[in-house]
Formats: C-alpha cells, structure tokens, sequence
C-alpha cells in the first residue's frame, strides 16, 4: 500500500506522544517516516526483507554525506539509451517497452561503478523514475516525452530529500525480520508496521514493488526461492487469519527485550483492530490504542497499538 501524507502525519503523531531515542523498523518500506524520524535526532535502524527498500534506506537513512555530483549523473546517464550486446536484464521488457528498458538496464549497470552510497541514491532516483512511467497508462502513454529518462531522472534527482547528518549511528539492513528483531539491543522503540496479509491463494503482486524488486536484482527468477526462504513467518504468505495472528505473536516474543512496541495495523478486513489488540495483550500490556479513518480516502481504518513492558 502507498501511503499518503495524512497516514505518514497519523503514524508520527503517535510517535511524538512517547520517549525514545532509538528506533528499529522490521519492515521499512517506503522510508518516509524513518526519514522523519532521523531529523529528530533518533537513532534509526530500518530493515526489510525487500532489496528495494533496504537500497531506498541505505541511500536516505545510513548515508549522511553522500551526494549525486556532475561527473556522476554523466556517468549514469551519458549512452543511457545506447544498447549493449544484449539485455542484462530481460524481465524489464514486462514492464517497459524495448527503447525505456535499455535505459534502465544501462541505468543499472552503470550504477555498478560508483561507490555504494552514491549508488545507493542513483537506484533509489532509478526507482522514481520507474514509478513515474508505470503510471502511465495505455490510454495516457503518447503524452510522454520520447527518449527523456535522463531529464526526468534529473528531475527526480531533485525531488529527493535532502541528505541529512544526525551525528547518529544510523544503519539499513536486508535481514530476515526475526534475526533483525533479535539483534536489536539498546533500542528504546519497535515500530512494527505490520505487513499486509497475503494468502496462499492468491497469485498477484504489487506491480510497484514487482518491478522494483527485479530491477535491482537484475532479474525475476528469485520469487520462488524468496518465498521459500521466508518461510513460516511474518511476511509469508498465510493460509488463514489465525497463522497471520500467530506470526504476529512469535516476533513479538521475540521483541521481548526492547521496551516499547508501536505497533502499526490496518484494518481492511481480514484482521479486525480487536483481534490484534487480543494477540499483542497475550505477550505484553496494551497502553494505548490509536486509531485514524481513511475510509474515505482508501476505504481502511489505521490504528497504532502502544505496548510498554
């Protein structure tokens, strides 16, 4: 789900009514709100099992100095539409036509040649660029400018927030969620966002994170062995709302030893808010339950359940 300014906003008023200094995300995503969090002078540790978003965190969250400079755009982006041999990676040919595919195929490959957090940031602009072409659609497509990526990725470039020094040590990882939790010693706050259930059955992906994810892996024969690795545990596909509820619980056992949990839910129904208010109560005590109405606007409730030990 990509969220709008008015859930970013809820999430980070909740946060602001509690003490902490250090954070750990499980599940990042999108780093907006880690982002925030940084410029509050937190000490911010984001994980997600998704290489796409762990790349976002390196680039805005670990990375406090590093910026794109001139030389480095003209490495990335000079022949960008140039083909090579062949693709290296064929897979972008399903989301983009032949001409736009080259160009991040280069894109990526180039990126290859700077140091890591410049890298960092060219794929995380690559990935906006991307976005921004998917949403397009057939009808909408002949408005695009041909052959402007490079200026676009420019444009993008710019959009980016700004790199920010907290003189904290700030870290972003690709861990699994468990081993990650369990790792987090002197960490005041668990912000648990929790991921959204996907069941067994179901055979689609978000589009936004299926492309993303194959790009920066160069590839899209990974998804069998990813879910593999996954494994019996949040995050995997579940066969009922009793498993999902039972992963919940098992890495909140595993959080035992950090002293708050923030976790954040919604209610879209497969998992109602009482549910999961029942599940975390069973591990620790429940402080305080916030909850915002987006029916309107993406027709769910959020909620973020407060847990101190």
């Amino acid at each position: 789900m990509q969220f709008t300014n008015g859930w970013l906003a809820f999430e980070l008023g909740v946060l602001r009514r509690l003490k902490f200094e250090s954070i750990a995300l499980p599940f990042t995503g999108e780093p907006e709100i880690a982002i925030h969090l940084k410029r509050w002078k937190i000490r911010v540790a984001a994980n997600d099992p998704m290489i796409w978003s762990y790349i976002k965190a390196t680039a805005l969250i670990e990375n406090h100095t590093e910026q794109l400079e001139e030389d480095d755009l003209a490495t990335l982006l000079d022949d960008a539409y140039v083909p090579r041999d062949k693709l290296d990676n064929p897979a972008m040919l399903k989301w983009f036509n032949e001409t736009d595919a080259w160009w991040f195929d280069n894109l990526r490959f180039n990126a290859e040649r700077l140091e890591p957090f410049k890298q960092a940031l060219a794929l995380t602009v690559g990935m906006m660029v991307g976005d921004y072409v998917l949403s397009f659609s057939e009808q909408t497509r002949a408005l695009r400018e041909p052959f402007s990526l490079s200026r676009v990725f420019r444009l993008m470039l710019n959009c980016l927030p700004s790199v920010f020094d907290n003189a904290l040590q700030n870290k972003s990882s690709n861990q699994d969620v468990g081993i990650f939790v369990a790792e987090r010693h002197h960490t005041d706050l668990l912000f648990l966002r929790l991921p959204t259930p996907v069941t067994q059955s179901s055979t689609s992906r978000d589009p936004l994170v299926s492309w993303r994810e194959e790009w920066v892996r160069g590839g899209d024969n990974f998804w069998l062995d990813l879910e593999r690795e996954r494994g019996a545990r949040l995050g995997s596909r579940v066969q009922s709302k009793q498993q999902y509820l039972g992963f919940v619980e098992d890495l909140l056992r595993t959080a035992s030893h950090i002293p708050a949990w923030a976790i954040a839910h919604t209610e879209n129904g497969f998992i109602s808010n009482d549910e999961l208010v029942e599940k975390v109560s069973r591990v620790r005590k429940v402080e305080s339950i916030y909850s915002k109405d987006f029916s309107d606007l993406l027709g769910v409730r959020a909620s973020v359940i407060v847990a101190t030990s």
